[in-house]
């Protein structure tokens, strides 16, 4: 029997799998359930059809439901391709009949897996790393919980007390959010005053007796100034009481959860090496392994590595028109995000960074532009220093020597 082509159609439930030959003739078609024993049978099935032939898999998912199939898949030695459902949804086009079937994709999945030759084969994802993808994004949908509770917080705020609102930045006052769980209102906060207010904010978590006083006398001149009730004040006060109490709540999580990251990402080989770099702490770096794997024989070559944190333009030419460079329409943004704010805080601290940065600002770019040029070197040098596992280190000038 010659080389065989299986291409699954990965569902929450079930997949569809379609092998094929070299001609591209259909072997097999079959759905089954998302369950260890129907897959297990179904990779039996296909490689007693390959009769000792190599078979050759792919998948239109890397993740979530395919997740099971993948491990599979992979534990029994198998060469396995990913092949984003975009490029499979696009290139669906090409085939014959213009309707959509779950065994039409695993159809197309197989062939592409049998054309091509410019796919990357998913390998076995360390475990520091899954864990550090599961920590971060539950750590990026909790801050953007919290950047939505703050946002409603001062639009209900606003609606019955301008000055308060402005008194505050809630975003970084502890003291602040403190308060509005015990004192929400113009009325209430003249009633107790400074001194008492500062005692209760003391008793209620403020450590610092100073922070306690600051945020006192700052509420009750916000209060001071408003006298007039608002119609709704009542009700949009017990808002801000809850929305208040959630922050809090959520910057518990968030602390709690950063440690967790800290900690997994400490135990991987390479942290003390990515953490080297000047500008990426153990968060960025937790992210920077969450995004790639930590594997960068993945990618094949820092430009791979580079397109997909989207610091390679790629050329949009056409007739005429040439040189016209622009980013990628598909890339990770997690890893462009990580790479561009850890060279935001390199161009400030690293000498060399910094150097390379006002050259590239002399040279008439703008700030961001710096900034993501200076991400795309850094990225050659962080590549560098993983393979060669070594740390970075800063150069010192050497010493002018003048003559007598």
């Amino acid at each position: 029997m010659p080389e065989l082509w299986a291409g699954t159609d990965a569902g929450k439930a079930e997949h569809h799998c379609t092998v094929i030959d070299a001609d591209g003739t259909k072997a097999l078609s079959r759905r089954v359930p998302n369950n260890e024993d129907e897959l297990l049978q179904l990779l039996g099935d296909i490689l007693d059809l390959a009769d000792g032939a190599p078979v050759t898999w792919a998948v239109d998912l890397n993740a979530g439901g395919a997740a099971l199939w993948i491990a599979l898949l992979i534990n029994h030695g198998q060469r396995l391709f990913y092949i984003p459902g975009r490029t499979v949804h696009h290139a669906s086009g090409a085939y014959k009949g213009d309707g959509k079937s779950d065994a039409k994709d695993a159809f197309v999945i197989a062939d592409q897996a049998r054309m091509r030759r410019d796919l990357q084969p998913l390998q076995t994802i360390n475990e520091i790393a899954v864990d550090l993808k599961i920590l971060t994004a539950r750590r990026m949908d909790l801050s953007a919980d919290r950047t939505r509770a703050i946002n409603r917080l001062r639009a209900q705020i606003l609606q019955y007390s301008p000055a308060l609102e402005r008194a505050f930045d809630f975003s970084n006052s502890k003291a602040a959010l403190i308060l509005l769980t015990g004192y929400q209102t113009p009325a209430a906060l003249r009633r107790i005053g400074r001194a008492r207010l500062a005692i209760w904010l003391k008793n209620h978590g403020v450590r610092a007796l100073n922070t306690a006083k600051n945020t006192a006398d700052a509420a009750v001149t916000a209060a001071e100034a408003q006298l007039t009730v608002v119609p709704g004040e009542k009700t949009a006060a017990q808002m801000v009481h809850t929305l208040a109490r959630q922050v809090i709540t959520l910057d518990e999580e968030i602390s709690g959860l950063n440690t967790l990251i800290e900690g997994r990402f400490r135990e991987h080989p390479d942290a003390e090496v990515i953490t080297s770099m000047p500008g990426i702490g153990d968060m960025l770096g937790a992210e920077f392994i969450a995004a790639t794997g930590g594997d960068m024989t993945a990618f094949g070559s820092p430009d791979r590595l580079a397109g997909v944190a989207g610091l390679a333009p790629v050329p949009r030419d056409s007739g005429k028109i040439s040189g016209n460079l622009r980013r990628p329409r598909r890339y990770s943004r997690r890893l462009l995000r990580m790479f561009y704010l850890s060279a935001q805080s390199a161009s400030i601290h690293c000498p060399q960074s910094k150097s390379f940065y006002q050259r590239k600002r002399a040279e008439g770019k703008s700030h961001k532009q710096a900034v993501l040029a200076l991400a795309r070197r850094r990225l050659n040098v962080l590549w560098a220093l993983i393979r060669d596992h070594r740390t970075f280190e800063t150069l010192t000038p050497s010493p002018i020597v003048r003559a007598a």
